[in-house]
């Protein structure tokens, strides 16, 4: 059996160096597109016994992706996009639409242009496409919301599901709260808890649908080898928990009180409208993934958080 070949944007990220691993381990051949290959190419995991990394370069808000990187491939991950974690000033805001929308749209004509072209894009998006909800249960039939975040979410899942068009297998990745103690919101969280100082933001109530970086990468690599993956799938661990729930597990996990309160109005004032992704939340379920025999690395949250800080 030939080993597999697939094209990843966003390689350098917390997804993406997680799922290069992965498919190193598997002797897969590798395809990078970056706008700055040296950089990548130094900060690469070394590959596999019998894998492959070719960095190749594309500016994905300028040009069509490079169809002879994209041409015989069996499957393109399509992660790459600007941080949301950031101030949403305008100019921002503009960057996080634009690296997601035009981006997916020059990847996809360059998929078009591909011969032959692979048959499945798995590209990422995020659970902020349901907007702010309380207590109430969401899956992937749940109609997305009005906010920047979900709007920039329709659009960009939009631009992804054009694949179809060509033939192509489409699978949109919405990845919740990515526990890792090196990137995202657990590795800002760490040092106030690390010192005692941690505790619920804005009152604790609001839903944090977390997952391990584990099971993300477990969830792509499903995707790409099972063709009943079509369309939207959560990427969330089964058992969302308050943000007062993670607080205390992880002040427990790291031997620390986790009592102080965050208000929101500091965060508020710290990152502007971006605060309201962190203040409100929504209680986000794999419910896809879970029927098609999916089975999670780390469904429960204290034994995610131990793996995550190695603890």
């Amino acid at each position: 059996m030939s080993a597999l070949r697939v094209t990843v944007t966003g390689a350098s990220g917390l997804i993406g160096a997680a799922l290069l691993a992965a498919l190193s381990e598997r002797g897969a051949h590798v395809t990078v597109l970056s706008r700055a290959p040296e950089r990548t190419r130094a900060r690469l995991p070394r590959a596999g016994a019998g894998s492959e990394v070719e960095v190749i370069a594309w500016e994905p808000s300028g040009e069509p992706a490079p169809e002879h990187a994209l041409a015989g491939r069996d499957a393109v991950v399509h992660l790459a996009g600007e941080p949301v974690a950031q101030r949403w000033s305008a100019r921002a805001k503009r960057a996080i639409r634009d690296s997601r929308v035009t981006g997916t749209a020059n990847l996809v004509a360059g998929i078009e242009r591909s011969e032959p072209r692979p048959p499945v894009l798995v590209s990422s998006s995020a659970v902020g496409i349901y907007g702010p909800h309380g207590e109430e249960p969401l899956d992937e039939e749940t109609p997305p919301g009005v906010d920047f975040l979900a709007s920039t979410c329709i659009a960009w899942e939009a631009a992804a599901s054009r694949v179809r068009e060509l033939g192509v297998r489409a699978v949109q990745i919405r990845t919740g709260v990515v526990l890792d103690r090196h990137a995202g919101a657990l590795a800002k969280m760490l040092p106030a808890f690390r010192l005692g100082l941690g505790g619920p933001v804005a009152g604790g109530r609001q839903y944090i649908s977390w997952i391990h970086t584990s099971d993300v990468v477990g969830l792509m690599l499903a995707a790409l080898a099972d063709e009943r993956w079509s369309g939207p799938f959560n990427a969330t661990a089964p058992d969302p928990v308050s943000n007062r729930e993670l607080s205390k597990a992880l002040g427990r996990v790291l031997g620390r009180p986790a009592f102080a309160p965050v208000p929101g109005f500091a965060l508020r004032v710290r990152y502007g409208a971006m605060a309201e992704i962190i203040t409100t939340g929504a209680r986000v379920l794999p419910a896809k993934a879970l029927v098609l025999g999916y089975e999670f690395a780390y469904p429960e949250l204290e034994p995610a958080l131990r793996a995550a800080l190695g603890a």
